[in-house]
């Protein structure tokens, strides 16, 4: 038994939990796996199945972006990964408020020092994974903010009318600074980018869009 699953009883409350509180239940109905950019896929929380098959796909780090803290979801994760052989990392990100600064540099640190093929998810696969996503594919690999924008899309669960929509506006700012002039995207967020802006224009915009 893994050091951070001491009984079965404790493993099968932390399953029962992640399947009916975490939505695992409808995770089991679709799976939103992609592959974003070589060597590098995006998810909804995985299984230990899932994790299993991911290792024997060569699979051999996951990138968690809920963050690193006592809950049932990460024991399992934990487990899963220590007994696959499978290294496990966390960056926190949130889904329904504007992007903390040090949060996307830490995003960009880790993409950085990352061990490829790596797994990235959050919860279900169609907010932060699609931030994190968007963000690799334009400070990694240079692409555009237009070609980025495609990992938010329904295809992912991802709906930009509602309160996620923040960050699908996050893009929308750094594109609007890139028309003033280039600046790297790591640039634009230690040095200028302004969650507190962004919060009040996504108030607003979902004001008088009702």
């Amino acid at each position: 038994m893994s050091a951070h699953i001491n009984s079965i009883w404790q493993r099968l409350k932390y399953e029962a939990h992640v399947f009916f509180i975490d939505h695992g239940m409808f995770r089991a109905l679709y799976c939103n796996k992609a592959q974003i950019a070589p060597g590098v896929y995006r998810s909804n929380y995985p299984t230990s199945a899932q994790i299993m098959r991911l290792k024997r796909q060569g699979v051999n780090t996951i990138l968690s972006l809920r963050g690193q803290f006592d809950g049932a979801f990460n024991a399992l994760e934990r487990d899963a990964c220590e007994r696959h052989g499978v290294a496990l990392t966390f960056v926190s990100l949130g889904a329904r408020e504007a992007p903390k600064a040090r949060q996307i540099l830490d995003l960009l640190k880790t993409f950085k020092e990352i061990d490829l093929p790596f797994l990235m998810h959050c919860k279900s696969g169609a907010d932060r994974a699609s931030l994190a996503s968007a963000i690799y594919l334009i400070a990694i690999e240079g692409k555009s903010v237009a070609e980025a924008r495609q990992m938010f899309s329904v295809r992912f669960i991802h709906f930009k009318w509602t309160k996620t929509g923040i960050l699908d506006m996050f893009l929308d700012m750094y594109e609007e600074r890139l028309e003033q002039g280039p600046i790297a995207f790591q640039d634009w967020v230690a040095d200028e980018y302004d969650p507190e802006a962004l919060t009040h224009r996504f108030a607003k915009r979902r004001i008088t869009s009702r």
